[in-house]
């Protein structure tokens, strides 16, 4: 049953000495660390004046002394750490309110002090302490009013009317009633807090991802490039300046490209809430795209069926990422210079194919797969309810295929949300 208790309400591990002590003098740090002065001293004023008023109504009963005096600002002063050791405020209240009752001291407000104590204790998990306290202090008061009272102060006094003691436990029951409502009423509060700083990480765990995905692309697709015609301008330079010269300017334009897109990611880490400050890629520079693959050597057929449908920037985005990375993949592991890319507008979704006819090849200059290619591309596709399939085709070559589903339409080809996996030495991966 401890499990269930809220955080701040499961009691801490050590000796009996530590766990009745405050977190200060048991050698932990526990919340709580101001005193409640002004609160402490509202009620402490408030008992001794309130005591003194119910005295002249209470005639029968023993005026109130020093000692009177003293068990009600020692049960007042014990509110003052009820926050940070509410088991011993509780008992402690509880046992200054029965000595108080017990020598015969007028009723009145000393039953505050054991009700603040109780509903401390109960607010911060103690409920079978709270309990103990206040039952214990009606048993007391039972026995002393209906059997003890013959030898306790005042002298004289008989047995009480049993309408007394269904007031005092009707009492206690308001003070459980009311600490349990503020103990559910905290532990809600604190579950909300929880569920909101798990929904905080969760979106920037998702803000995380999205980075790392946007980067990976960006320098994988640009770096590829940038690789190949390199090793073209280094074999060209002497026998085909003219060659070598087209290469390096690949190059500089590659490398400026994938320069601002990281510069438009790093943008939105510093300033989050503002605007991207150039709008995001989309399938509008697959040109581009293709231009930049066919400097690499890779020439790039593009096909378009179905009437295009305006895509949302997230969709727009998703897809270009996926052609791209497909691309970026002929481009370092197959052996084919060729690249077919079919769009397909479909009734509620947006269906992407690229084939390649080579066979793979592993790069010459670093490992063959192991990156996060694939990986991404099912990333940016589940985040949007799609699925991508990759690998070999039964005729040679390699092929990638995607389903996006479009906002606001129905998609009938759409089935459970699963991505197909293949096995990891089918897949090709930049």
């Amino acid at each position: 049953m401890e499990n269930a208790w809220p955080p701040w309400a499961r009691r801490r591990p050590g000796t009996a000495r530590e766990r009745w002590l405050p977190p200060e003098e048991s050698g932990r740090s526990g919340s709580g660390t101001r005193l409640p002065w002004l609160s402490t001293l509202a009620v402490t004023v408030f008992v001794l004046v309130g005591s003194g008023f119910a005295a002249h109504d209470q005639p029968g009963r023993v005026p109130l002394d020093g000692f009177a005096r003293s068990l009600l600002v020692a049960g007042s002063a014990l509110l003052l750490f009820r926050h940070r050791c509410p088991r011993t405020v509780a008992l402690g209240t509880a046992v200054t309110t029965a000595v108080y009752l017990a020598a015969g001291y007028p009723y009145g407000p000393v039953f505050v002090t054991l009700a603040f104590g109780a509903f401390a204790a109960i607010v911060a998990g103690y409920r079978k302490v709270a309990w103990c306290a206040l039952g214990g202090v009606w048993v007391c008061h039972v026995l002393v009013a209906y059997w003890l009272y013959r030898w306790l102060p005042p002298p004289h006094d008989g047995p009480a009317p049993w309408e007394q003691e269904f007031f005092v436990l009707a009492w206690v029951v308001a003070v459980v009633a009311l600490s349990e409502l503020a103990r559910v009423r905290r532990e809600q509060l604190a579950r909300a807090r929880a569920e909101r700083a798990a929904a905080e990480r969760r979106r920037a765990d998702e803000e995380r991802l999205r980075i790392a995905r946007e980067l990976h692309d960006v320098l994988a697709h640009s770096i590829s490039v940038i690789n190949v015609q390199a090793g073209m301008g280094l074999a060209l330079l002497d026998s085909d300046p003219e060659q070598a010269r087209s290469a390096l300017t690949t190059i500089k334009d590659a490398s400026k490209e994938a320069l601002g897109e990281v510069r438009q990611v790093l943008d939105t880490l510093r300033t989050p809430g503002d605007a991207p400050r150039s709008p995001a890629p989309g399938l509008d520079r697959l040109p581009e795209l293709t231009e930049q693959a066919r400097g690499a050597g890779l020439a790039v057929e593009v096909t378009t069926e179905g009437a295009p449908a305006t895509l949302a920037p997230g969709t727009d985005l998703a897809a270009f990422r996926i052609v791209q990375e497909a691309l970026t993949n002929i481009v370092r592991h197959s052996g084919s210079r060729t690249a077919r890319v079919l769009l397909t507008h479909a009734p509620g979704a947006l269906e992407i194919r690229v084939d390649d006819d080579g066979p793979a090849t592993a790069a010459a200059d670093g490992p063959a797969g192991g990156g996060n290619g694939l990986v991404g591309m099912r990333e940016r596709a589940a985040a949007l309810g799609g699925t991508v399939e990759a690998g070999p085709r039964p005729d040679g070559g390699f092929r990638v295929r995607a389903r996006i589903p479009l906002p606001g339409t129905h998609d009938p080809g759409r089935g459970p949300d699963t991505d197909t996996v293949l096995p990891a030495d089918t897949e090709e991966e930049s």
